[in-house]
């Protein structure tokens, strides 16, 4: 149903990536009788950070993300930020499950195969870490299953573009998740779309840019949107509730609605680039995700990954991201995006963010200078017989990394997401990116939790959301037969494989 005819929803979702869709996939799927209306500035779903090659689409589980276990000061390895990416990832994969069994996703094959996740490293002190790593996440039920190797030739076995041309003698070890997956967001985001505008009381506007967002005194929200491009006519629509899931522009989104709890909230936008390599013969080689470790000091976006990936059915090989840096806070977005969102009220955050990321700045700077043949050197330490011609670069996806205020006009960066919502609940806007899409499910969860308490219960929500994540209220982190049965179980459905490779 087209969104002309709207202009009172319960539900307003701006952005129409992978966020929102999801939240409007659960709500509909609790409560068929909402009206759901997303806005999107541009022509079609999923074309920014949600698209395939906009993304590193690993389906994040920690699995192979050496930045989620960070080494302690005795020399411990730290796996609790990988435990609660882990068992998010699940909640993705149960919703994922429902939406198979229900024929909302007729194939999923079509955004979700199985592929390892590895992690490899060279080096006598980067493999010490890699064993404690292996030996702490193995140790858990969540990670049973992760092989470790110090083997040149099991290596080459897991993930052969690694090892060849690599002198024999060098220490390497490597360790592997046949459990892996590999997800392409922009065709799931789709899918979750058909589905949606299928449904009768669901509305879409696309081409249309929300440029006003203020509350009325009746407590609703009234949104205003112009004409972007080829879409919708320049309008308004009321809403009820209003979520914010817009990437980067979420920032601006937020400032305009003009909540208190959106106050001295800032952004710092980081660019991307890949080399992608498209060759058959060479992609036909590599049929897993390798990460490697970052170098010390540097911030998470840094870590190297050479990735097989499947978008839009099409197979190729990603190796990157390399950062830069872009004002503009969408990929499609304005070079004035940066300059527009300085508020009186975020100057001082940003600035002691700015004074105190020395780190990152240093990281940037190297980055920014970094030539086509300097960027294709640092491929040739994944893949020692790597060819230049082969190899192209490609734009990834622009990241706004969040500049959280903490009081007295300080200020902290955020690499990770965060929800800022409206103390009556009737708004809230996601903010950050990485683990992003793959926790889409949690983030969506969250909001429930957050902004709709009195439906979660038995007389209401509560019985419906269990059948569509059935191990809702379930610590997985503690229930290892829980985590098993639901594992075992949506590898099935979805088609991916299980921890003896089934």
């Amino acid at each position: 149903m087209k969104s002309a005819d709207a202009r009172l929803v319960d539900v307003a979702l701006i952005g129409a990536g992978i966020m929102s869709t999801t939240l409007a996939t659960l709500l509909r799927a609790l409560d068929p009788k909402l009206t759901i209306a997303i806005l999107e500035r541009l022509e079609a779903p999923a074309l920014e950070s949600s698209d395939g090659w906009n993304n590193a689409g690993t389906g994040h589980a920690a699995n192979c993300e050496m930045n989620y276990t960070p080494e302690k000061a005795d020399g411990s390895v730290d796996i609790s930020k990988a435990l609660d990416v882990n068992v998010q990832f699940d909640l993705s994969r149960q919703l994922w499950s429902h939406l198979v069994e229900t024929g909302d996703i007729p194939d999923p094959s079509a955004f979700i195969r199985a592929c390892p996740h590895c992690a490899f490293v060279v080096g006598q002190d980067n493999m010490a870490f890699l064993k404690k790593r292996h030996a702490a996440m193995s140790a858990h039920h969540c990670f049973a299953g992760m092989e470790y190797s110090e083997d040149p030739g099991v290596i080459a076995g897991w993930a052969p573009l690694v090892m060849t041309g690599r002198d024999p003698a060098a220490p390497v070890a490597a360790t592997r998740m046949v459990t892996g997956t590999d997800v392409d967001y922009g065709t799931l985001t789709r899918l979750l779309f058909d589905a949606l505008q299928a449904k009768p009381g669901f509305h879409d506007l696309f081409g249309a840019e929300v440029d006003a967002l203020s509350r009325k005194p009746d407590g609703r929200w009234h949104i205003g949107y112009r004409a972007h491009g080829k879409g919708a006519a320049s309008g308004t629509l009321d809403a009820r509730f209003v979520f914010i899931g817009a990437g980067g522009a979420s920032l601006s989104l937020l400032q305009k609605s003009g909540i208190p709890e959106g106050h001295g909230y800032g952004g710092f936008p980081i660019s991307g680039i890949w080399l992608r390599c498209d060759r058959p013969e060479i992609v036909e080689r590599h049929k897993v995700k390798v990460y490697g470790k970052a170098a010390h000091g540097s911030p998470p976006m840094s870590v190297p990954h050479l990735d097989a990936r499947v978008v839009d059915g099409r197979h190729s090989i990603l190796f990157g991201p390399y950062a830069g840096f872009s004002p503009k806070f969408l990929k499609q977005g304005s070079w004035f995006d940066l300059p527009l969102s300085l508020r009186w009220g975020n100057l001082g955050p940003m600035i002691d963010v700015g004074i105190h990321s020395f780190g990152l700045e240093e990281y940037l700077a190297d980055q920014l200078i970094l030539t086509e043949s300097s960027r294709f050197e640092t491929l040739k330490q994944f893949f020692p017989d790597a060819r230049e011609e082969d190899w192209h670069e490609a734009v990834a996806g622009q990241r706004v990394q969040i500049i959280r205020p903490t009081g007295n006009g300080g200020g902290t960066l955020d690499f990770g997401t965060a929800l800022v919502g409206a103390s009556d609940r009737s708004l809230i806007a996601l903010m950050g990116a990485s683990p992003g899409a793959s926790t889409a499910a949690a983030i969506a969860l969250e909001t429930l939790h957050r902004c709709f308490p009195e439906r979660l219960v038995e007389s209401d929500w509560l019985p419906a959301l269990r059948k569509i994540v059935p191990t809702y209220g379930i610590d997985l982190k503690q229930d290892a037969q829980a985590c098993r049965v639901s594992r075992d179980r949506t590898a099935r459905i979805l088609q991916t494989a299980t921890i003896d490779g089934g």
